[in-house]
């Protein structure tokens, strides 16, 4: 059975504002120390077990140029477009779909577009595990073992070692982003990890668990699937995102079926969900600085500062702030407040002389 990889590439990106924009979202810029995008850099580390034919991206319309610009070994026909963005369940159905209908059946991967891997030997040996555990019809997700208290994430509760694949456990529950007490616990209790949003399985496993669980979403699922590779197909797609509801794949499948299973991974993954991630993928200097661009700095410590512009950056005395300067926009915002960042965007987003800066 082929492996398959599912790219999830739809994302705003907006806590990277405002170098992340609506036409140049997160993922198809270099943020990691490489000279890759990030979508480049996903597509390069499941490369490695996924033929580059059998890469599927799910992305927006409004990215078509980027990905055919960024990506150009990657059939036109295996970039699916959702007309709406509806959250990861009718992303990941829509994929399944197309994927039932070329391949019959396949082991399947499911990947968000912007995260990055430290150990990628590591991570390509967990999924191979993972698939193995999934032809026992199986849905199994890589758990992250916390190495700081994180409210920005989701958590797994850890259950039984699995008989057959010792490293390898089932799944208590799932839980909301908690609170920073709570995450506390987590972390130090030992039996949580963090939810990586990664997924591997069979796709009839996977296809049919939406059927399962989430029957309106299937009902969608089952129409696109009979209109793929005709010329109703993106007309199809179309009428059925307009229908379909935004929920998760958590809520709608993995919080649900009892077949979920979980590998506690440590191979350096990091979603960098905000700007405060640049500081783990990126050496600091002396002064515990990350400073890319035209910048000159004394008595600055603890800042990331980034300037992509022609035009000096200086700083004298500036402490635990985040400076990011493009040809158009400037954000400077201390550590602490960076969650405030979408809402900035809601307020620019009020203003219609504003606008165009998103």
């Amino acid at each position: 059975m082929k492996n398959v990889a599912i790219i999830m590439a739809g994302g705003k990106g907006e806590r990277f504002w405002p170098m992340s924009r609506n036409e140049m979202p997160k993922q198809f810029l270099t943020l990691a120390d490489s000279k890759l995008t990030m979508i480049q850099l996903t597509i390069k580390r499941i490369s490695q077990i996924v033929n580059e034919e059998d890469i599927y991206i799910v992305t927006s319309k409004n990215y078509e140029e980027i990905i055919y610009e960024q990506l150009p070994n990657i059939k036109k026909e295996n970039i699916l477009f959702e007309p709406q963005r509806k959250n990861t369940a009718p992303c990941i159905g829509l994929a399944t779909a197309v994927i039932k209908k070329r391949y019959g059946d396949a082991n399947i991967v499911v990947l968000a577009s912007d995260h990055v891997i430290g150990n990628e030997k590591l991570f390509i040996n967990n999924l191979e595990l993972a698939i193995e555990c999934a032809q026992r019809d199986n849905i199994v997700t890589l758990g992250i073992v916390p190495h700081y208290i994180e409210t920005g994430y989701g958590y797994i509760e850890l259950g039984k070692k699995d008989d057959k694949f010792p490293t390898i456990y089932t799944v208590n529950k799932f839980v909301e982003k908690p609170d920073y007490e709570t995450a506390k616990k987590y972390c130090t209790s030992g039996n949580y990890l963090w939810n990586s949003g990664i997924f591997i399985c069979k796709n009839s496993t996977m296809y049919n668990s939406v059927a399962t669980y989430m029957p309106k979403l299937y009902e969608s699922i089952r129409k696109i699937y009979e209109a793929v590779d005709t010329e109703k197909f993106e007309t199809i797609i179309k009428d059925e995102f307009n229908k379909i509801e935004s929920q998760s794949i958590d809520y709608g499948v993995m919080e649900k079926a009892s077949n979920i299973y979980v590998i506690p991974g440590n191979f350096g993954w990091d979603d960098v969900g905000s700007w405060l991630a640049i500081e783990r993928l990126n050496e600091v200097d002396a002064q515990r600085n990350i400073c890319e661009g035209n910048i000159v700095s004394i008595d600055s410590a603890n800042n990331i500062i980034i300037n992509k512009t022609n035009r000096l950056v200086a700083t004298s005395g500036l402490e635990n702030m985040v400076v990011i300067n493009t040809e158009d926009a400037l954000l400077v915002i201390t550590k602490e407040n960076t969650s405030n960042i979408k809402e900035l965007i809601k307020k620019i987003e009020q203003d219609e002389n504003n606008k165009k800066f998103l």
